[in-house]
């Protein structure tokens, strides 16, 4: 019984919770602060070493900078994507229409076919020679067998054309295979450019969210000078006086001249990526739709617009030319005279007046 009893004792004492030991004095004082420590360390809210740098004014504009010129890359990627899936569009469109035409006529001609063979069926397809023995008259029959050969002759031509319609259906049916994984390639590709823009420009916005005011007025200033501040009020008369004030100065033809027009009425627009107008635009779809007024058909993106016209130096520059700018050629304006141009700069500023010194110079093209 003693065993019994020393085994229970054993097990209750086994589940007894330790009293709780009052820290004192230092020792409490040390452990909260170790707790406090690890809790910051775990969450990351100590607001030291783990906290994010901040940054000052300067480092905002210079990043925001740096992702508006990348952002515009992508974005004259996408643009040029989106041309060619629209270009592949139309041509599975054709290619299907061609299809169908190609279906009718193979229809027609297997119902001449079948026309054919049903008249052979009815004259039991009866050898020649014994027709020819059996006939009453013989002359009649030799008429007969000319038109048989004849019908033969029509029946040749009736398969052939079965043939010739089969292998053209095939061919477009081919050719939109070919034309249908080219279009979901560059859609794949145009959403692959989407989340590369969208991803640069929040990152943006979430920069300019941390700044004052102030502090984003200025950080997204171009310092473009008197004619930019009128065009970012969204006056094109105040812009065109700022600018004239200085000299007016002739565009070279009146095409030149009507892609200006159409660049000043657009001033104050908002920028947005991929769009060509007429309320809002990218650069390069602004100028699309200035020389699209003027009746001249350029190419969507910077890339191909710098090759559209000829290429004039700095130093020439007119009215109506194409102003290009980054090593890539990822951006481009309308030089309107006097140093400055007429651009749509970034989600951050509307279509404005600048300097054309603002950005590296990569060149500039006449198209008009």
């Amino acid at each position: 019984m003693a065993a019994g009893r020393k085994d229970v004792t054993v097990h209750v004492a086994s589940h007894r919770k330790p009293r709780p030991r009052l820290l004192g004095g230092s020792t409490a004082r040390t452990a909260a602060t170790l707790a406090l420590a690890g809790a910051a360390a775990a969450t990351g809210f100590d607001g030291s070493a783990q906290a994010a740098p901040q940054l000052t004014p300067e480092q905002v504009r210079a990043t925001v900078d740096r992702l508006y010129q990348e952002a515009e890359t992508a974005t004259q990627k996408y643009d040029g994507e989106r041309e060619k899936a629209e270009a592949s569009g139309k041509r599975l469109r054709a290619l299907g229409d061609e299809a169908a035409r190609g279906q009718a006529g193979l229809n027609a001609a297997r119902e001449t076919l079948g026309a054919i063979a049903a008249a052979q069926y009815r004259d039991g397809g009866i050898d020649p020679a014994v027709q020819f023995l059996l006939a009453d008259d013989p002359r009649h029959y030799l008429e007969g067998a000319a038109l048989a050969e004849r019908a033969g002759a029509r029946q040749s031509a009736a398969v052939a054309q079965v043939r010739r319609q089969l292998r053209g259906i095939e061919q477009a049916r081919g050719a939109a295979r070919t034309e249908l994984a080219a279009l979901r390639s560059r859609q794949a590709e145009l959403r692959r450019q989407k989340e590369t823009i969208d991803g640069k420009l929040a990152e943006a916005r979430r920069l300019l969210d941390r700044l004052t005011p102030p502090q984003r007025a200025a950080a997204v200033e171009d310092g473009a000078g008197a004619g930019a501040r009128a065009s970012r009020s969204g006056s094109a008369a105040g812009a065109r006086d700022a600018l004239t004030a200085q000299g007016p100065v002739a565009a070279p033809t009146s095409r030149a001249a009507a892609a200006v027009a159409y660049a000043y009425q657009k001033l104050g627009s908002p920028y947005v990526w991929g769009a060509t107008g007429p309320h809002a635009f990218d650069c390069s779809g602004l100028v699309q739709a200035a020389y699209r007024a003027a009746g001249i058909s350029l190419p969507r993106t910077t890339y191909a617009q710098i090759g559209a016209g000829r290429r004039v130096p700095r130093a020439g520059l007119r009215p109506g030319d194409l102003v290009f700018f980054y090593s890539g050629i990822s951006h481009v304006g309308i030089y309107v005279g006097q140093g400055q141009m007429i651009h749509a700069p970034n989600p951050s500023a509307p279509v404005r007046l600048a300097p054309v010194d603002q950005m590296p110079f990569a060149g500039a093209t006449r198209v008009a």
